[in-house]
């Protein structure tokens, strides 16, 4: 009987546990995925507004990867990291934007742009943990070249929706890469180095590749 009761109070703890911590990262992932399965639906081209702002980082690898990257590398630092990281980088990503509608001239864009997801790369396959200001510091250098880039791509007649939307599709990537680490969290230790790994290998190689085309 006492067998019994324990073997209950096991399959309780254990359907809990994967109420709260691995369908609610999965969740997460399958809500942010959805604006970016169905922006694949809409005629862009129409003008520089907000479907056309949120369609921008989406449609280059190198930005969409590099912020799921950030995401997912905060959700190895302490939480505060997952939040503070993330919202300077789109601060800083405004910034940047601005500099570059502006016609401010920043050198070696497309070069710091793959460097980032270099770095970014071996950060999360290291499993590399820094201060939320170290942190925060590393990213805002990318995101104010990310930005910049959006920036000179920018169409004269966007309105302020264009860069709304552009803020929102970053803030989504960053979601998504939470969402992603989050989930990770839920393997083994063995299984989330392995993991860690794949995920950093993958970011890195595309960096390199970046860096040499």
């Amino acid at each position: 009987m006492q067998k019994h009761i324990c073997e209950v109070q096991i399959v309780n703890q254990t359907k809990r546990l994967l109420r709260t911590r691995t369908l609610l990262p999965l969740l997460l992932l399958a809500i942010m995925l959805v604006p970016v399965s169905a922006q694949a639906h809409f005629d862009v081209s129409h003008g520089p507004g907000f479907i056309h702002g949120f369609s921008h980082p989406l449609g280059g690898i190198d930005h969409l990867v590099a912020m799921v990257a950030v995401g997912l590398w905060t959700t190895q630092l302490d939480r505060r990291a997952r939040w503070a990281v993330p919202l300077t980088f789109v601060a800083v990503m405004l910034l940047g934007s601005t500099m570059g509608t502006s016609g401010v001239a920043l050198p070696f864009v497309e070069q710091g742009i793959a460097s980032s997801l270099l770095v970014l790369g071996v950060l999360i396959a290291a499993a590399v943990r820094l201060s939320t200001g170290q942190s925060a510091a590393i990213v805002g250098v990318f995101a104010l070249l990310h930005g910049y880039a959006h920036g000179v791509a920018t169409p004269s007649s966007a309105s302020g929706l264009y860069s709304f939307g552009l803020l929102v599709a970053t803030a989504l990537l960053h979601l998504n890469g939470i969402g992603i680490g989050l989930f990770c969290q839920q393997l083994r230790r063995k299984n989330l180095r392995l993991a860690q790994l794949f995920l950093g290998g993958t970011v890195t190689s595309l960096g390199v590749y970046f860096c040499l085309a």
